[in-house]
């Protein structure tokens, strides 16, 4: 490995040999810019001896087809005297486009030996490019159809989304307001629930008795109405024992205590409930 300080002096000669009379951008020198300068100072020399190489492989080849092409030339002209020079305008222009021909296919001479390879090969390739051509149209129909599927469910799809949001918004809409009524109600249920106690406290400390409560008279009046309905068969077997012939003065002693004690009762709901409102 070579030493540090040689690398360094190698790359001041390649960035000097790089910008030439330009000045060189100033940067940190350490191990580790050195090291990498250093390898791009010799990937820039392998490339630069391969670049030379290739001219001078060109240059050569040049040079024999140069001298191939004098040969030729001096072989024609001492056949058949026959020079370039000599060609009218038309004969120019066909000798050129056989030319171009030749060095468009990459042919080694303008033989018919080497066209007819050259143009089969062309023809091959035209071929295969046109298979392969339409192999990309068919794979492009098919995904333009499947894109348009796609922008098709994706619009249904955005559609149902919107539906969705607007119904869930209206959903949202009522439950608030059920949510605000039912908190309503029971503010009104505490507040009435309050105040029945409160009237409770009050009539109970004016010595009103525990009956008259509302429980009570909810109790009574539940009663009341079982104590009615209890009543009902009782009246239709009275009203079946009406048909018969009874004692008059003993069925009417029996109907005037059932109608006061009825009456009783009533009254004494009347008084409670009345009371209650007081």
């Amino acid at each position: 490995m070579e030493p540090l300080e040689e690398r360094e002096a190698k790359v001041a000669a390649w960035l000097k040999k790089i910008f030439g009379d330009h000045p060189i951008p100033q940067y940190e020198v350490n191990p580790r810019t050195t090291e990498i300068l250093y390898h791009l100072s010799e990937r820039n020399r392998l490339q630069d001896r391969d670049v030379y190489l290739v001219i001078e492989d060109l240059k050569q080849k040049a040079s024999e087809y140069e001298s191939e092409a004098k040969y030729l030339q001096d072989l024609l002209m001492e056949s058949v005297n026959f020079s370039p020079a000599n060609l009218s305008s038309t004969s120019s222009r066909y000798l050129n486009a056989l030319v171009d021909s030749a060095v468009a296919l990459e042919t080694k001479d303008t033989s018919l030996a080497s066209f007819i390879p050259a143009v089969n090969d062309l023809t091959s390739d035209l071929f295969r490019t046109k298979s392969k051509s339409e192999e990309i149209k068919i794979e492009l129909e098919k995904l333009e159809k499947n894109l348009t599927a796609t922008l098709v469910l994706e619009k249904c799809l955005q559609e149902d989304l919107k539906k969705a949001e607007l119904h869930l918004s209206t959903e949202r809409a009522k439950v608030d307001h059920r949510r605000q009524n039912m908190d309503f109600l029971k503010a009104k249920s505490e507040e009435f629930r309050f105040r029945i106690k409160a009237a409770e406290e009050q009539l109970s400390a004016r010595g009103m008795d525990a009956s008259l409560s509302h429980q009570s008279l909810v109790a009574l009046s539940e009663k009341l109405a079982k104590l009615k309905q209890q009543t009902i068969p009782l009246k239709k077997k009275l009203e079946s024992y009406l048909d018969l012939m009874p004692n008059p003065s003993l069925a009417q002693v029996k109907i005037e205590e059932a109608k006061r004690e009825l009456d009783s009762i009533e009254a004494e709901l009347t008084r409670r409930v009345d009371m209650m409102e007081l």
